[in-house]
């Protein structure tokens, strides 16, 4: 099979390869009824606590209502909670519940796994040094020099 073809644009390229990491990382996810994208988000709670919606979007780097979208199926499977904040009821707080909670434990080896095979397909170096950048171009300080 021919290589995907090479193209200028970085934003062509940068979503092109993330469609297809997606699509392997979910196939070796399906076993447990996850996404990568839903397990991301699980990963996220799981480590803010009980985030806002604000903190939640701005970790996943993604906009408040993209972020009401992916919520939508995981509340619905009972994986999560999301209620009005105690403090402040014009705000909502995003909880794992226990269900969402064993999900992912359950997810655990299967991510795992996956990871080992992107890293022996990509080279564990090459793999940590391509997380280094990801994370680099994700950055609200790439944003702020993108659009000076």
């Amino acid at each position: 099979m021919a290589p995907a073809p090479v193209t200028r644009c970085n934003g062509t390229s940068l979503r092109r390869a993330t469609r297809r990491v997606s699509q392997l990382y979910d196939a070796v996810l399906a076993p447990v009824g996850l996404k990568s994208t839903q397990r991301s988000i699980l990963i996220a709670v799981s480590r803010l606590g009980s985030p806002g919606m604000g903190e939640l979007a701005a970790a996943l780097v993604l906009d408040r209502s993209a972020l009401a979208h992916n919520l939508k199926p995981l509340e619905r499977d009972g994986l999560l909670r999301v209620a009005p904040d105690a403090t402040d009821r014009r705000s909502r707080r995003v909880t794992l519940t226990e269900a969402g909670e064993e999900r992912l434990a359950q997810s655990k080896a299967l991510w795992e796994q996956a990871q080992k095979r992107f890293e022996k397909a990509f080279g564990k170096h090459e793999a940590a040094v391509l997380r280094e950048t990801l994370a680099r171009i994700a950055s609200p300080e790439f944003a702020e020099a993108f659009l000076r």
